[in-house]
């Protein structure tokens, strides 16, 4: 119990410190910082893929298959609207 109380304190925590510090954000600098968010939510794509593969407990597989689902769609989504603001940048012909 104690380490379900740690965890869950470590990820509420995570969770304001990450909403605190992309509401400061400039719009000028969105793409640049959207680009390195995707770098590291493939990196949170493998490790999500790493824990939930080990099967400790049920409760910590299906915790685990919810953070691949939303890291993959944070992925696939980051790249599309990154692809989708660079190309208001092209010339149009």
């Amino acid at each position: 119990m104690e380490v379900f109380v740690a965890a869950l304190t470590i990820f509420v925590l995570a969770l304001f410190v990450g909403y605190e510090v992309i509401r400061k954000v400039p719009p000028l600098l969105h793409t640049p910082l959207m680009s390195g968010a995707n770098a590291i939510s493939g990196i949170t794509l493998v490790g999500t893929l790493v824990t939930s593969g080990m099967q400790l407990t049920l409760f910590t597989t299906i915790l685990g298959f919810i953070a691949v689902a939303l890291a993959t769609a944070n992925v696939v989504g980051g790249f599309l609207v990154t692809h989708r603001m660079l190309g208001m940048f092209h010339r149009k012909q």
